[in-house]
């Protein structure tokens, strides 16, 4: 009985390290070479990943959505976000609208394991934070709220 153990065992270590699970391979190196690179260029880095490719801000402040957005704020961001440049657990909010656009912004809070692993400014930010940050599974109307409060707080009238 324990030599069928220790074979079954061994048999799943063999299985778990081969590459058979692996996703399908392309017929040649170069293919999945190139296709790697197109993946690459074709990336926004102003933009990040995700669906936001536009997205249109007045010159005001809407208040009644930034009130929204201080709202997930407070229950969703505050315990790993400081609202000035100060890092707690992920970094500080001042001046987030000056350093990126609003469609990275939004792609980063409603797409961020995607974000973590293609966006070099993401992967700056969690070499420093050295915690990733959970989905937090806001809809779209709450990212744009919390957008509309990061301008608040970035001093947008």
């Amino acid at each position: 009985m324990k030599k069928l153990l220790v074979l079954i065992t061994l048999s799943g270590l063999i299985y778990a390290c081969s590459d058979s699970g692996s996703e399908k391979k392309d017929s040649s190196t170069g293919e999945k070479e190139s296709k790697n690179a197109a993946a690459a260029s074709s990336y926004d880095s102003t933009k990040g990943a995700g669906k936001f490719t536009h997205v249109d801000l007045a010159s005001s402040l809407d208040h009644k959505m930034a009130d929204g957005g201080k709202a997930v704020y407070d229950v969703k961001c505050s315990s790993c976000h400081k609202l000035t440049g100060e890092k707690l657990v992920g970094p500080g909010w001042k001046g987030v609208t000056e350093r990126r656009k609003p469609e990275w912004i939004m792609n980063f809070v409603t797409n961020t394991e995607e974000m973590l692993n293609k966006d070099p400014k993401a992967q700056a930010m969690l070499e420093i934070c050295m915690v990733k940050m959970p989905n937090q599974n806001l809809t779209d109307t709450d990212a744009r709220n919390v957008l509309e409060f990061m301008r608040q707080n970035d001093g947008v009238k």
